[in-house]
């Protein structure tokens, strides 16, 4: 047997920083109205026609997990991409990445789990290697929100959340199984589907011909839905009951998290989380302030700023957790 341990982490983020402040000038919003609610106070947002792309980022982020890793493209066995936002509603931006960084034809899969994306990633990979099948696999999370969100009052809600970025993380192969990912476990329950959804275009709704037709400035359809206060008390739920999971399954207790990361949602649901868990600032990390929520990309951007700034060490404790669209939720444990 072996485990599947964390050698190299990257991110990547546009340039272009947009305040809270700049979002009231063009929607009835303000910097109190959206701290107050999240916990955010900018986001990166692609500039149109800079030619970035969800591909595009998530391969500068591969590049830096890659150099960091300390081995080459080639040594990379496998892709597993994670995003809610590809370039192409078909393929997925996992053979891009193939191709943009100019690696052999190994396989490439995309993973369709919105904010759960990336824990689910791991998971994918975490299997892959322990079973044998692969040594290095390379997972990335990458999101672009800022071209598909309704900019005007109507759609602040939502718009006012979600940034762009990506992260990535190599994965290679442990023999000493007390170390690296310890356990992953993963949920779902499709009855609140539509709960936090993009209907259209789908095969099943609307499709691209439909919305065309129509030609209704009103249909909400394309733009991001999300029930709030429906998620967020689900959210808070499962996030505590998918942590513990992951605790009990390695015979651990709170008190012996050194780092949590949880997916940058919303700031007031890693605070209920932390007091829930009785854990100190310096147990958790949050950047949502800085990024808003980037989706798939968002633990693995937190998780690399967290180990840059030097808050992962050897030997931590360190659990991811995410709760998304679909709803999807889970957990990994990992012993650094």
């Amino acid at each position: 047997m072996y485990n599947s341990r964390i050698i190299g982490l990257g991110k990547y983020v546009p340039d272009n920083v947009v305040t809270n402040d700049d979002l009231s000038k063009i929607m009835d919003t303000s910097d109190t109205w959206i701290q107050e609610r999240t916990g955010i106070k900018e986001r990166r947002w692609v500039k149109e026609g800079s030619g970035e792309t969800t591909a595009t980022m998530g391969v500068e982020a591969a590049k830096i997990a890659i150099e960091r890793a300390g081995i080459s493209k080639d040594d990379i066995d496998f892709i597993v991409f994670a995003t809610l936002s590809p370039d192409y509603y078909f393929p997925g931006p996992g053979v891009q990445v193939q191709n943009a960084l100019d690696i052999k034809t190994v396989g490439a899969l995309d993973v369709r789990n919105q904010c759960s994306g990336f824990v689910y990633g791991i998971s994918v990979a975490d299997q892959f290697i322990k079973s044998g099948m692969y040594k290095n696999v390379l997972v990335i999370g990458s999101e672009l929100h800022s071209h598909g969100l309704d900019k005007t009052t109507r759609g602040r809600s939502v718009s006012v959340i979600f940034g762009d970025g990506a992260g990535a993380a190599v994965l290679t192969r442990e023999e000493d199984t007390s170390k690296g990912v310890l356990s992953t476990h993963l949920h779902s329950e499709g009855k609140y589907a539509e709960e936090l959804s993009l209907i259209a275009p789908g095969m099943g709704k609307r499709w691209v011909n439909d919305i065309l037709a129509d030609n209704d400035p009103n249909d909400e359809s394309y733009y991001p839905y999300m029930n709030g206060q429906f998620v967020f008390k689900n959210a808070v739920v499962r996030f505590s009951e998918v942590i513990m999971e992951g605790l009990q399954k390695n015979k651990l207790s709170p008190k012996d998290i050194n780092m949590l990361i949880p997916h940058q949602a919303n700031l007031r649901i890693a605070q209920f989380i932390q007091k829930k868990f009785g854990l100190s600032d310096n147990q958790v990390f949050n950047n949502i302030e800085k990024y808003g929520n980037t989706t798939a990309a968002s633990i693995p951007i937190a998780l690399t700023e967290a180990w840059e700034e030097g808050k992962i060490k050897e030997g931590d404790c360190v659990v991811l957790a995410a709760f998304g669209s679909g709803f999807t939720w889970g957990s990994v444990v990992i012993k650094w």
